[in-house]
């Protein structure tokens, strides 16, 4: 946990809740609702990434910010995409929210966890394997791609599940890539290879410290910016900081390190969508 003085600065974590922005089919839009829940408007769909609606999760204190997007005010949502079993992103009070009906794209391993729970459409899949969700303007294709990570949700299931990334693919080419959690490596090059022309890429900078526990699962600033750059992408959207207590780092160092990072870079300033929770962006063509 941080130090008791630095927990003070919860209080200026930005949160800036607003409306969804307007899309149609042809538009592809991220609205960040914390952590590392995402409403993405993509081919005429609404999809969540690892949606923590709840105010408390096991064995962490209270939220620090409030969720960006009431549950209320979401759309209808088309199809919910689940990074990996830990209980910061899979989240049972928030999916009992959902119709059973709903379609859930889960890592391999997951999917009996989702029965269980009387949701009717689960796919489960490995990494390299794809998914196509049928849209108004064509099929969004969402593909797991490889993390460095793990997974446990009891003391009997340690990484018997899966753990990956999500790449979505519009109908018009936009992509959006969601890396879930994962620490810095190799794999980023590869995705960025195999999927080029990634248009924004939503990456962990938080949960880093201590480094010699958490340095293999989960990407510091610096590295997450490395990480965009090795993705090729266009625009790098910081995610899986200022909502949870989850590490010793303090609430808004993530933040003043990745900007000092994108900095260093000498890329544009704009490309970097370092959002308030609640803060929406909308991809040009």
């Amino acid at each position: 946990r941080p130090r008791a003085e630095a927990l003070r600065d919860a209080a200026a974590l930005p949160v800036a809740p607003g409306p969804l922005p307007a899309v149609d089919a042809r538009t592809t839009a991220v609205t960040w609702a914390g952590h590392a829940s995402w409403i993405l408007r993509i081919g005429g769909l609404t999809v969540l990434t690892d949606p923590v609606w709840s105010r408390r999760i096991l064995g962490t204190p209270a939220r620090l910010t409030p969720v960006g997007v009431r549950w209320e005010d979401l759309p209808p949502v088309d199809a919910v995409l689940i990074s990996h079993n830990h209980y910061d992103h899979l989240d049972a009070p928030t999916l009992k929210r959902l119709p059973r009906d709903t379609p859930l794209l889960l890592p391999a391993g997951l999917a009996r966890w989702a029965r269980r729970r009387r949701f009717t459409r689960v796919t489960e899949l490995d990494w390299w394997e794809a998914v196509e969700l049928p849209g108004p303007a064509g099929p969004v294709r969402c593909d797991f791609v490889p993390a460095h990570h793990w997974s446990k949700r009891t003391l009997t299931d340690t990484c018997r599940s899966l753990w990956g990334g999500w790449v979505l693919t519009a109908p018009g080419g936009q992509r959006v890539y969601f890396a879930g959690d994962t620490g810095y490596g190799h794999w980023f090059e590869r995705i960025g290879r195999r999927y080029g022309g990634i248009d924004v890429a939503l990456l962990p900078i938080g949960a880093y410290d201590p480094r010699w526990m958490l340095g293999t699962v989960h990407t510091d600033p610096e590295e997450a910016v490395a990480a965009c750059q090795d993705l090729g992408a266009r625009v790098m959207a910081p995610m899986h900081w200022s909502t949870f207590i989850l590490s010793a780092e303090p609430p808004l160092e993530p933040l003043h390190r990745v900007r000092a990072a994108w900095e260093a870079t000498g890329r544009p300033r704009e490309d970097l969508w370092d959002l308030p929770v609640g803060g929406s962006r909308v991809l040009s063509g």
